[in-house]
């Protein structure tokens, strides 16, 4: 049990407050009308979420979401129903009353009259107007540039040119908003696979709805690792521990007890108790007292890689465009045209979908993910998680089948063994639908003799205590306790004789050996001398897939390690079973579990790298194992399903909450399983890197194609002092480009055996080499045009335009892949249909000169720029599979050198 220092509770919080809140969030003067409310709010009654204190701006959590009207048909019925839920001390019958409710919760009827009455009890974000937003693509320094360009074709009278460009500017708009509102729709869809739960007595019976269903008077039961989804007042139970926060910034949890309150967003740590829900929504503290406000956070790998390559782009084009612009102005060209050309030029240069494209193809990504019973809880975390190398992963439930089987008990202090498994279930609540009550209370020949007892308190299993415990009333009235829980926990609690003492550990080894998990059970009948009655044995067997599926982790590059709250023994047995070592330690060994421990001896850093996996591990353990790996630079995935495995799911590169874990862990994890078993995300982890292979193949190719008509159209224009193709046409290859890249999120990719990340240099050496290569590819055209086929400017910038469009869709089949672009796997379907549809429609805007947008050219010429571009995509795919060859230091070359580096000097190394 966690106690509040509340002598220092002040003083903690002002030493706490910027290492808890590194970043300082704030009020906006769109907020200040609902802080005045808040003011007045909290007037009524000086207690805060910490009993009293006085909640500082600072405090104002910044996952809050946006304000909400709080209005309904009838705010007089709504007064009158809810109380003021700060007044702490009015009892629980006058706020029942208050809300025409009951202890047994309300009528499903009467929740569905009120669920209209007051909202769903969520804070909804304010959404933007869909016309608003459409026209918000008409406005920053993209689409300004495309209107200058627009308004210098009308003052050149370029009606053509203006009608293009006009079109462009719509094309973008609508592509821009459909690829936000598809992403849009995809997070939304994820969200509703990540709601949370709530368990609520309606009819008079416990049931399991999204929380967002609650309304004032419902009657909820809390219990560690639970979000707390409203506000709340607490009754029946003993206590129950609440981690603040989000709230109030406090380091520990809060002891509350019947009649105090709870509110919404905190997280129930420890114990379990009753609640009567007072206010939801934008009604409760958390919704009265906060919005969304801005909070600084880092950036990630793929942030910073988007941002890299836009830069690149940017600067390059706008250089190249600078230098161009100075050249031609110096020869006396045309100020309006040449400025209107630069414009559009840049234009299809920078590269203003990259982000759109890359988070529509996570987007895509993602949902696939869900289909696989993964769901991604944020879309960048996918990039992390194609590159996890190590998987510290939980024995029970993710490697074993989670469904105990009781053994043959151990008796000891016990008579019988039918009375040892009766005391054992007594320890037991049924209704919780806990794995291992469920094996102790299955156990029983006659369960209805639990009938005869009645179980006045139950303090459930946490990770501190280790144990359960009950007060039991027999039918002639007489009480007695029960407890079980670890056995070293309920030995201890016995105070036993050595001899004793000894016997149960030898036979607890005994047990270990062969797999099985065990329980001590203990009776008392004043709750202080307790005395051991024996032991319970309890075997999870290992799951069917899970040798198979960490083999198949090793083949993707990734070390599965084994990390479990059982003894060492147990969990070399069970390793031993799955094929995986048995270089397993006591995790107490390296780890003291808690903060004032973080750095480990190189020695000991190298040991925890080296180990197999850890047993006898704490929640707070699984921290600090997670940063010694991050600290030997390994992408680190973690497990895990209760409230204390949340620290240690948000330090992992990948948390990974499996199924049926709690909200909490839900919360603090980038990946969370609907299905049990390691498989699941070892297929996670294929999808992820299949998506960052897209995403990777469009980097390539986009910067490729920036390179290549940007330097072509530059050199061309001040080396030959000709413009290569017309403006239309430049506008018309975005259209071909934009299309077809679309369908990228869809193709089919390799999938690369190791573990990936964003490798900026290799990114811009390949691309670069394409595109460098693409710009000799077209010179080499315009000498044939020229010199051989003797055409005039017009029929080469047609030409010239066929090219481009031609081998930049070419290009994309070798970006797409670090193989051979005719290997497998081939591309997707709707990625060549499309690149066959825009290829078709550009053959026949050439042939047809489409009512004089270009310069038409005849079928034989149209064949020979194809077979020209389809001979370059073999020097391309060469070139690029040489760099490639380079890059990854496989070079005979290479391992030459590498080999001499590792041969022994010394003349008896072997």
């Amino acid at each position: 049990m966690v106690k509040v220092d509340r002598r220092t509770d002040g003083e903690k919080k002002s030493e706490t407050s910027e290492k808890q809140h590194p970043t300082k969030t704030f009020i906006t003067d769109t907020e200040k009308e609902l802080s005045k409310k808040s003011d007045e709010f909290n007037k009524k009654d000086q207690k805060t979420p910490d009993e009293g204190r006085q909640k500082k701006q600072s405090d104002i959590p910044a996952n809050a979401g946006s304000e909400t009207s709080s209005d309904t048909v009838d705010d007089e019925k709504k007064e009158k129903l809810k109380p003021n839920a700060e007044e702490k001390n009015i009892p629980l019958d006058d706020i029942l009353k208050k809300l025409s409710s009951s202890k047994d919760g309300l009528s499903s009827e009467e929740a569905k009259k009120r669920l209209e009455q007051y909202g769903l009890n969520e804070i909804t974000e304010k959404k933007q107007n869909p016309v608003l937003k459409f026209l918000s693509y008409f406005w920053g320094p993209i689409p300004w540039m495309i209107e200058v360009a627009a308004v210098l074709s009308a003052v050149a009278q370029h009606w053509l040119d203006l009608a293009v460009i006009g079109s462009l500017l719509i094309f973008n708009a609508i592509i821009g908003f459909w690829q936000e509102f598809q992403a849009s729709n995809v997070v939304d869809a994820l969200k509703k696979h990540l709601a949370i739960k709530a368990r609520v007595k309606r009819d008079g019976k416990w049931s399991d709805i999204e929380s967002n269903r609650l309304v004032p008077g419902d009657i909820i039961r809390l219990r560690g690792g639970d979000v707390i989804p409203a506000d709340a007042k607490l009754f029946n139970g003993d206590y129950i521990s609440i981690d603040q926060s989000a709230l109030t910034g406090e380091s520990l949890p809060v002891e509350k007890n019947e009649g105090d309150l709870a509110y919404s967003g905190s997280i129930a740590k420890q114990g379990e108790m009753e609640a009567l829900v007072t206010e939801t929504g934008a009604e409760t503290y958390f919704g009265k007292t906060a919005k969304l406000v801005s909070k600084a956070k880092s950036v990630s790998h793929f942030q910073r890689a988007v941002l890299n390559i836009g830069d690149y782009l940017i600067y390059l084009s706008i250089g190249l465009a600078a230098a161009l612009l100075l050249v031609m102005l110096f020869r006396g060209a045309s100020i309006i045209t040449l400025f209107q050309f630069v414009l559009i030029l840049v234009v299809a240069a920078i590269p203003v979908a990259m982000p759109a494209v890359l988070s529509v193809t996570m987007a895509v990504g993602a949902m696939s993910l869900a289909k696989r019973k993964a769901i991604v809880t944020r879309l960048e975390s996918i990039e992390e998680m194609a590159g996890m190398d190590i998987l510290c992963c939980d024995k029970t439930g993710t490697l074993t089948q989670n469904k105990l089987t009781l053994g043959d008990p151990a008796l000891f202090g016990g008579k019988e063994k039918s009375e040892l498994l009766l005391v054992g279930a007594l320890a037991s609540k049924e209704e919780n639908k806990d794995a291992i009550d469920d094996a102790v209370i299955s156990g029983l020949e006659e369960k209805k003799t639990l009938n005869e007892y009645t179980q006045t308190k139950f303090v459930p299993f946490d990770a501190v205590r280790k144990r359960t415990e009950a007060t039991i009333k027999d039918k002639d009235g007489k009480i007695f306790h029960v407890t079980k829980g670890a056995p070293q926990v309920i030995l201890e609690m016995c105070d036993p004789e050595k001899d004793l003492a000894d016997k149960v550990k030898k036979k607890v080894d005994e047990f270990a050996k062969q797999g099985y998990r065990t329980l001590g059970v203990a009776r008392s009948k004043d709750g202080k001398k307790w005395e051991f009655l024996g032991i319970l044995p309890l075997f999870d067997p290992p799951r069917k897939d899970s040798a198979e599926t960490i083999k198949q982790a090793g083949e993707h590059g990734i070390l599965v390690k084994m990390v479990t709250g059982d003894n060492i023994a147990i969990a070399k047995q069970i390793a031993k079973k799955l094929g995986m070592g048995t270089n397993i330690h006591v995790a107490k060994e390296y780890f003291k579990g808690n903060s004032e421990q973080r750095h480990l001896s190189k020695r000991a850093s190298k040991e925890v790298e080296d180990a197999d996996g850890f047993a006898e591990v704490f929640p707070e353990h699984k921290f600090d194992i997670v940063e010694a790996l991050q600290n030997r630079n390994h992408i680190v995935g973690m497990t895990g399903d209760g409230v204390n495995d949340a620290p240690a799911l948000k330090q992992a590169n990948t948390g990974i909450a499996v199924s049926d874990s709690t909200d909490a862990a839900r919360s603090a994890s980038a990946l969370v399983l609907t299905a049990p078993g390691l498989s699941v995300i070892v297929h996670a982890v294929e999808q992820a890197r299949k998506i960052f292979e897209r995403m990777n193949s469009y980097a390539i190719y986009r910067i490729t194609e920036t390179i290549r008509i940007m330097f072509f159209v530059v050199v061309s224009m001040i080396v030959l002092d000709f413009f290569p193709i017309t403006a239309i046409m430049i506008i018309l290859l975005a259209f071909f480009n934009d299309l077809p890249i679309m369908s990228i999120a869809y193709d089919n990719t390799w999938l690369d055996p190791n573990p990936v990340k964003w490798n900026m240099h290799r990114v811009l050496t390949v691309s670069t080499a394409l595109g460098l290569i693409g710009v000799v590819e077209t010179f080499g055209l315009l000498l044939i045009a020229r010199l051989y086929l003797h055409l005039d400017i017009s029929h080469i910038q047609t030409l010239i335009f066929l090219k481009l469009a031609a081998a930049g869709h070419l290009t994309l089949f070798v970006a797409r892949t670090k193989l051979p672009f005719f290997s497998k796997p081939h591309p997707a379907p709707v990625l060549f249909l499309s690149i066959v549809g825009t290829q078709l429609a550009a053959v026949l805007l050439v042939w047809t000169g489409a009512g004089g947008l270009v310069t038409p050219i005849s079928l034989p010429i149209i064949g020979l720029v194809w077979v020209y571009a389809f001979t370059w995509i073999f020097i391309e795919d060469f070139v690029k599979l040489r760099i490639y060859h380079h890059l990854g230091f496989t070079s005979k070359q290479h391992k030459t050198f590498l080999d001499r580096l590792k041969e022994p000097l010394h003349p008896q190394g072997t």
